[in-house]
């Protein structure tokens, strides 16, 4: 599950952003007021803020500053204003993507998905050590399991390396299709993305029938964790 802090004074979109991006397995809690959703990153765990700019009592400009000041996690900003000097600043300041109002609401879910791959990946390589189980290597196009070489197939290669890119995070199968330069809709509808991960399971499972890191989740996707 994604959970995201949506920082929006205006209830109705608030709660029509909340309820269509549910559906994609993203998690939602909104706050009115800016210094309550400050309040919450110092207590709980989020994935990503989309944050608006006009709010009561505090500037979102001043807002972003605050959270990249104080915070290591991306920022989109949801805003009514045009004046470019507002998105050239929030960008300055470090948020991620500035997306102006009205939009549709999937290229919003798109957007989150999309920030969160390069996030997550970035982390990866940033955080990574010789205790991690799996290592990606994007620029040799290789993955390792405590240090040996993992002989994939170009497609079992594709899936992993997006797995490993999305450790903790459930990859519907939509997904996987969408961030896939080799898999297409011949794959999805003969069933081969199964195949493919059984496959894969073979190779860096102990026991594929109790998989350890690759696990299914009834009716979402996938989830990949070590």
């Amino acid at each position: 599950m994604i959970k995201i802090a949506m920082v929006e004074d205006d209830l109705e979109l608030a709660d029509v952003l909340t309820q269509y991006l549910k559906q994609y397995n993203i998690e939602v809690t909104n706050y009115e007021e800016p210094f309550l959703a400050l309040s919450s990153l110092k207590l709980n765990h989020f994935d990503l803020i989309i944050l608006d700019l006009t709010l009561p009592g505090m500037d979102g400009l001043d807002v972003c500053k605050e959270i990249v000041k104080n915070f290591d996690i991306p920022i989109i900003i949801s805003s009514a204003r045009s004046d470019i000097t507002d998105k050239v600043t929030a960008l300055q300041l470090g948020a991620d993507d500035y997306l102006p109002k009205p939009y549709d609401p999937r290229e919003l879910e798109v957007r989150i998905k999309t920030i969160l791959r390069r996030f997550n990946h970035k982390n990866i390589d940033e955080n990574s050590s010789t205790k991690a189980i799996f290592k990606l290597d994007s620029d040799k196009k290789e993955i390792t399991k405590n240090g040996k070489y993992i002989k994939l197939t170009a497609a079992e290669y594709e899936v992993l390396s997006l797995m490993i890119k999305r450790e903790g995070f459930v990859i519907s199968r939509e997904d996987i299709f969408e961030n896939s330069d080799l898999l297409n809709s011949d794959y999805e509808n003969s069933g081969s993305l199964a195949v493919i991960i059984n496959r894969i399971r073979q190779k860096i499972e102990d026991n594929t029938k109790e998989p350890q890191y690759l696990h299914t989740i009834r009716g979402m996707g996938y989830k990949f964790v070590q």
